[in-house]
């Protein structure tokens, strides 16, 4: 028989070590409390009997406390637990330990997670260690037992453990048109409100880094803000020309002169933007994981102004920056999020050739999002605004004027659900699933509510660009941020994996069948209403969120198969398929698939983007694009 220990390593099984841990607790209590030595080796050969290939050391140990209280030894059974428990924080203390000189070394530094970042970095390695620590007391002094031991059994997953320690929040849309408009503090420095289209560009990247240093996710920026900053530019270039050539030039001319020299400040700009992005790091080693908002809405006074910089963002993209050998390469950050409407949808809209642009750096360039503008407003109450961190989507607020209010909001933290675990445990057994489910998301709601309490009480002053100088809100130095994190204004997100490997559990049978597909969106409705029974609740946003995480969908299978064993077609491809997702072997078109994930985004209202593999489209890609607009919401194409 073979033990798994906590570290994932196998190694043989000794019966000593069984033997000589219960002695250790047998000398702790009185004598008439012990078991004897023939009482030890009973327990020693139940653990044999069970006649396991592989089994993992916490179940030994869960075995050995049942059987001493099962032989009335209570007492033995507590000091048991407490000499287990004290192993463990011995055992913790001393991974984090080696896990932090394993950093310093640059071990352990791989992971497709980490590929924005340069490992041997002073602060990318600041930033790791700082992460351990917090890991560590995470789990073992801020965190319940319960839900600790929840994450390390794969029940669910306590997202970004490194950054827990710290009452800092997820990811948000930030109030970029406030702070350019009404001016920032950065480090004590007074950044008023710019005066040209570059200025702004300038301060809008200052503003990207300082935020993402007091965050740990993504954050979103309306570029729709820019507009002005354009016109104010176009309007002092011409007043410029006018004072300087009074009867010398025409005014056709001054005009003709006055465009030619915005259109260079405006790729100036962007360029601005986009090398400022790529080449400042924040304070923990990263270039900022950031997306930009294109949306050219028809009532906005700057939408020409807007269509140029949209047009100049996505031709830059497409170029791509310079790498060290003078070659241009593509750039994950900015991401790019293009809302598709009736003037760019390629039905004859007056900014498609915006669109036809966009296309082309979809061919080339990874990290391009459309959304459906239709689809979007009909999900959320007319509304059109971006994903925070590029996925996260925040639910309709108002603010006490009536008005729907998106940027200046955040997400508290994200709690994401094993699915097909329940189905492997629970083994066909519907009525075994469904109050199995129920348990295991009250154990997240739990958790969720631990995010929400560890920010409670926290000063302005954690991170004054956002409480005190507008990117979430512009209270005072020392006061508290509670308001924002009650009555809807923020979110906590529920996440969930494995829709599709949970469907062929229970059913035998994927999501692309009418079976697996009705059960599929049971399942999909009984977690929707679940967050909306968590909201009426506690008056907290709960939201249903579509976790993207290749990390976390290969961590639960890992779990699932060491504990029970491999499956066919689930823990055997030693990755689960994140959220709804229906894996590229399935028998289906990519657009059959996109309708039928399309009915998943519906109920995943807190975050949910499909992806569609354009090599594989039996279509153009222009009538790709035409699908999207009628049929889903967001989408990312790929190549």
């Amino acid at each position: 028989m073979k033990v798994i220990k906590r570290d994932g390593r196998m190694v043989d099984y000794n019966r000593e070590k069984i033997e000589i841990a219960i002695e250790k607790a047998n000398n702790e209590v009185m004598q008439n409390e012990r078991v004897t030595k023939q009482e030890i080796k009973e327990i020693t050969k139940y653990v044999e009997g069970l006649d396991r290939k592989r089994i993992l050391v916490e179940d030994i140990q869960d075995i050995i406390e049942e059987q001493l209280m099962a032989k009335k030894k209570f007492k033995l059974a507590k000091k048991y637990m407490l000499y287990r428990y004290t192993r463990a924080l011995v055992r913790r203390s001393n991974t984090t330990d080696e896990t932090i000189l394993g950093i310093i070394k640059n071990q352990n530094m791989t992971g497709e997670e980490e590929k924005s970042r340069e490992a041997m970095l002073a602060p990318t390695q600041r930033d790791y260690i700082a992460g351990e620590v917090s890991k560590d007391l995470t789990k073992r002094i801020l965190l319940p037992e319960k839900i600790t031991k929840a994450h390390e059994d794969g029940v669910l997953h306590f997202h970004d453990m490194a950054y827990f320690i710290q009452p800092i929040f997820n990811c948000s849309s930030i109030n970029i048109g406030d702070m350019l408009d009404n001016g920032i503090v950065i480090n004590g420095t007074l950044i008023e409100s710019p005066k040209s289209f570059q200025v702004a560009c300038d301060i809008t990247s200052r503003i990207i880094i300082t935020v993402a240093s007091g965050q740990y996710g993504g954050q979103s920026v309306d570029i729709s803000h820019l507009g002005k900053y354009v016109r104010k530019s176009y309007d002092k270039f011409k007043k410029e020309l006018a004072e300087s050539f009074t009867e010398e030039i025409e005014p056709e001319v001054i005009e003709k002169i006055a465009k030619q020299r915005l259109q260079k400040e405006i790729a100036a700009g962007v360029q601005t933007l986009q090398y400022q992005i790529n080449t400042l790091i924040t304070t923990n080693g990263r270039t900022p994981n950031v997306s930009l908002f294109l949306y050219l809405k028809e009532n906005d006074k700057y939408i020409a102004e807007n269509a140029m910089i949209v047009e100049e963002i996505i031709r830059q993209k497409t170029e791509g920056v310079k790498n060290k050998d003078g070659n241009y390469i593509a750039v994950k950050f900015p991401r790019l999020i293009y809302v598709l409407d009736e003037n760019n949808s390629l039905n004859g809209g007056k900014y498609d050739y915006i669109t036809k642009l966009s296309i082309e750096c979809s061919q080339k360039c990874e990290n391009i999002g459309y959304i459906s503008a239709k689809k979007m407003k009909q999900n959320y109450q007319g509304n059109v605004f971006s994903p925070m961190d590029g996925l996260n989507f925040l639910s309709p607020w108002k603010d006490e004027n009536g008005n729907y209010k998106f940027e200046g909001r955040f997400n508290q933290g994200i709690v994401s659900i094993n699915l097909p675990q329940i189905a492997i445990i629970t083994d066909g057994n519907e009525e075994k699933f469904w109050n199995l489910l129920n348990e295991r998301l009250e154990i997240c709601k739990e958790a969720l509510m631990c995010r929400h309490y560890s920010l409670l009480g926290t000063l302005s002053n954690i991170s004054p660009i956002h409480w005190q100088y507008g990117a979430i809100s512009r209270i005072e130095s020392g006061e508290k941020i509670d308001q924002y994190l009650k009555n809807g204004y923020s979110t906590l997100s529920l996440g969930y994996i494995g829709i599709y490997e949970t469907t062929k559990l229970m059913k035998g049978v994927s999501q692309i069948s009418k079976e697996g597909y009705d059960f599929a969106i049971k399942i999909m409705k009984r977690l929707k209403e679940t967050v909306e029974r968590w909201k009426k609740e506690t008056n907290l946003s709960f939201t249903l969120f579509g976790t993207q995480s290749k990390i976390l969908a290969k961590r639960f299978a890992f779990i699932d198969k060491e504990k029970y064993g491999q499956i066919k077609d689930i823990t055997s491809k030693d990755y689960y398929m994140n959220s709804f997702y229906i894996p590229e072997d399935e028998e289906l078109d990519e657009i059959a698939r996109l309708k039928i994930e399309s009915e998943f985004q519906n109920l995943s209202l807190g975050g949910a983007i499909s992806k569609v593999n354009l090599s594989k489209v039996q279509m153009s890609i222009e009538d790709l694009v035409k699908f999207i607009y009628e049929n889903i919401q967001y989408v990312e194409i790929y190549k």
